[in-house]
């Protein structure tokens, strides 16, 4: 049974990774905040909006605890599901568990291009977007490296790029 949780910030890659990942090894693809707006018929932000942080981090983390009894699976996690609860311990318990690092650089690349399909980040300046992003991950790393495995996931800029990512990650986990 193969069980596999992605985390790590926006922009790290989750869902491209994932995505190439699951196609690899025939398996299913759940990105957990698409999971959540399927269930509630709103999108993430709307729901953050709604219920409030907190709210909405409680039923995330049901919405993870729902899709990680799933089997012969991949998920992608939000960025900040391994920062609440005890989404990490559950997530180790329930499989393996991969932390795709990048650095700050490259994620102020990915993400300055798209700005405008995440609310959090728009209007802001390069150097605003810059600060936020060392900021939010100066707060989330140490949830994100207790993670089992931590891969640097940089390199997915082309289809070159991501098929030599996956076969990295495969050897990585063993699968």
């Amino acid at each position: 049974m193969i069980r596999i949780f992605l985390t790590g910030y926006m922009g790290a890659g989750k869902t491209t990774l994932g995505k190439a990942f699951a196609r690899e090894l025939h398996l299913p693809f759940i990105d957990l905040d698409w999971y959540i707006e399927e269930r509630f018929h709103r999108t993430i932000r709307e729901l953050f909006e709604q219920r409030g942080e907190d709210a909405f981090r409680k039923l995330e983390q049901n919405m993870l605890h729902e899709a990680g009894e799933f089997e012969n699976v991949i998920i992608a996690t939000g960025g900040g599901t391994p920062c609440f609860f005890d989404n990490m311990d559950y997530m180790n318990k329930q499989g393996q568990t991969v932390f795709l690092n990048v650095n700050p650089q490259v994620l102020f690349n990915r993400l300055r291009v798209a700005t405008h399909q995440r609310p959090i980040l728009q209007g802001k300046t390069d150097e605003e977007l810059q600060a936020f992003i060392g900021e939010a991950l100066s707060k989330r790393l140490r949830h994100y490296e207790q993670a089992r495995y931590i891969f640097d996931s940089s390199r997915l800029e082309s289809r070159r790029e991501i098929a030599e990512s996956v076969r990295q990650l495969r050897e990585l986990l063993q699968v």
